[in-house]
């Protein structure tokens, strides 16, 4: 089991950047995947961002040119910068993570998930 705990959400101006971090522990090293999704108030969870063990990335092409994914398998990290925030990426963002492959932005088909962190940005 991987057990997934995220940080580093806050306030920002519009056009400002935050770094999102997901410390992982327990079975890391077998992870196919990790990903971020968030979910607003009202709204459905989306796909933000993932990562696989091989290093490629896939984002949701709201965030993308924006936001980057990255991992540390030193520490068992996952980031996710954000630049040029907007008003709609204020959401509570989650991290998971998967050990087989299949649909990357489909959050039914992750086994782990985190507490989550709030993101708030202000025009």
């Amino acid at each position: 089991q991987v057990q997934l705990v995220e940080s580093g959400g806050g306030s920002a101006q519009a056009g400002g950047s935050l770094r999102l971090s997901c410390a992982a522990s327990g079975r890391t090293s077998s992870t196919y995947a990790m990903v971020w999704f968030r979910q607003a108030p009202g709204k459905e969870r989306e796909f933000v961002a993932a990562i696989k063990w091989s290093g490629s990335t896939n984002y949701a092409d709201s965030v993308k040119g924006r936001f980057t994914i990255s991992r540390d398998n030193a520490k068992n990290t996952m980031y996710l910068q954000m630049n040029s925030l907007k008003p709609e990426d204020t959401a509570v963002y989650y991290c998971a993570a998967r050990y087989y492959s299949g649909r990357l932005n489909v959050g039914s088909e992750y086994d782990y998930w985190g507490q989550g962190t709030q993101v708030t940005v202000s025009s």
